[in-house]
């Protein structure tokens, strides 16, 4: 079927940005109960403005049986509630023993286009993740540092050219503080970018972070 292009306004937003805050939404439930909700994101950016919003779709068992593990759909709405994003996740492994079934995300932009994928690396020590475009083309690395529990600071995963040698940007996990996170497991998340990087790799880079948050944040203190 026709599949309507990116709007103006997402495509001018993506475009100009070289920063994009995500904020995950506090679940009075979630804290209360301690039982596993859909996670609800708003993207801001550098200015700290709404520009979307992200809901994950899935349902109670997946998400309190897998928890970090489990499958989902993200879809991200701009402010007309028009979707502009999904982001899929099926169910895989996560552990270096398991090599051959590891993370792989899938991020259309518009949806039912593929924009690229999120595909996670096998390494004993180092979270690392390769950003590949739609045709699956490698084009950047993500490289996490060895220890993801950070005491009171942020956590950073580098965004590096294929060569791994030289950084151009990164995802932060920023550290907001011992009651936010213990009694909330809320996060607040950073994506610095070259400015003229592709808009369709902008995109991909906003489902690797809510992958990073899922395997590394979604059942720890966030930080501590």
């Amino acid at each position: 079927p026709f599949q309507h292009p990116p709007s103006c306004l997402f495509i001018y937003f993506f475009k100009q940005l070289d920063r994009i805050i995500i904020h995950q939404q506090v679940e009075l439930l979630e804290a209360i109960l301690g039982t596993e909700t859909s996670s609800k994101y708003e993207i801001k950016n550098h200015l700290g403005q709404r520009v979307y919003f992200a809901v994950e779709e899935n349902d109670c068992f997946d998400r309190n049986l897998c928890s970090p593990l489990r499958s989902f759909t993200i879809r991200i709405t701009d402010t007309t509630g028009r979707e502009v994003i999904t982001v899929n996740r099926p169910l895989r492994c996560n552990s270096c023993w398991f090599p051959c079934f590891l993370q792989e995300l899938e991020v259309q932009s518009p949806p039912g286009t593929i924009a690229g994928y999120v595909v996670q690396n096998w390494d004993p020590f180092l979270p690392k993740f390769t950003i590949q475009n739609e045709s699956k083309e490698d084009v950047l690395k993500i490289i996490g540092p060895y220890a993801t529990c950070g005491c009171f600071e942020d956590v950073d995963f580098e965004v590096k050219a294929l060569n791994e040698m030289s950084t151009i940007g990164k995802i932060s996990k920023y550290w907001s503080g011992f009651v936010n996170n213990v009694f909330t497991n809320t996060a607040n998340f950073g994506i610095q970018v070259p400015v003229d990087l592709d808009v369709r790799i902008k995109a991909v880079m906003i489902g690797a972070c809510f992958l990073i948050d899922l395997m590394f944040f979604e059942n720890t203190l966030d930080g501590l």
